[in-house]
């Protein structure tokens, strides 16, 4: 029997999460809004538009909404996720840990929104994104990067427990793989949630399936002493986890 590897435990965890994804995909779905919007002061060739792990479609959504005319192939490596697409969609069953899929044509449009940390080498995965466009062609990415959920690895410090939160890529070495005449824009944003409990404010993450983590979990009394030590309980009472977002325009 093949072992379980980390790319098929991820996965399996959006394929179980399909169903309620959009439920607690509120951030997931804003930062594909506002990537679509970023797009709309690109000029894109006619072609053939991508949006790399799609999900269950918010940005190949608002791309065909923004952009209208177009239509957007999804592809995504969860089979659950793709049977939530209207039949009308577009979509293609592809595990993106392989590389991209043989085209007929080069794209004109890859977008791709909280895929590409999921995946080994980020930023091979980039270059190689790149390399794949057409020479007027546009790479349109916003991935959550190193820096995200301080409140997380701060309060892990301090209580001396193991922070089990994924780890994300640096903005920095994204930035290392793209040369520099084809970088358009680059542009960091920040978001905060908070929850009155620790369960409560981790329960998003494992409800759209990006609970995943490549260490072993917390035993429970540990997950107790990081509650009480957490480094951002406001007078209201309040836990707050803040997301580090990268936003990059790429061209061909």
């Amino acid at each position: 029997m093949k072992p379980t590897t980390w790319q098929d435990r991820v996965l399996r965890g959006f394929d179980r999460a399909a169903e309620r994804y959009d439920r607690s995909a509120g951030l997931q779905r804003s930062v594909a809004w506002r990537l679509a919007q970023l797009t709309r002061r690109e000029g894109i060739p006619e072609g053939l538009w991508v949006d790399l792990g799609t999900g269950t479609g918010h940005l190949a959504t608002a791309l065909e909404q923004l952009h209208p005319g177009h239509k957007v192939q999804r592809l995504d490596g969860s089979q659950a996720m793709l049977r939530g697409h209207p039949d009308e969609a577009e979509v293609l069953h592809w595990d993106l840990t392989t590389g991209l899929p043989d085209w007929s044509e080069a794209p004109t449009l890859l977008a791709s929104s909280f895929c590409l940390h999921w995946l080994p080498e980020p930023q091979r995965c980039l270059q190689q994104w790149i390399r794949r466009l057409s020479p007027d062609g546009l790479l349109a990415v916003a991935l959550p990067v190193e820096g995200c959920f301080p409140q997380w690895h701060e309060s892990a410090r301090r209580c001396r427990v193991r922070c089990t939160a994924l780890p994300f890529p640096s903005t920095d070495a994204l930035l290392r793989t793209i040369p520099a005449q084809q970088l358009r824009m680059t542009h960091r944003v920040s978001y905060t949630v908070s929850s009155s409990s620790l369960p409560l404010l981790l329960k998003p993450l494992r409800r759209i399936g990006a609970g995943t983590s490549p260490q072993s979990p917390l035993p429970l009394r540990d997950w107790r002493r990081l509650q009480h030590e957490w480094s951002d309980r406001q007078n209201d009472g309040q836990l707050r986890l803040t997301w580090v977002i990268q936003l990059l325009l790429i061209r061909g």
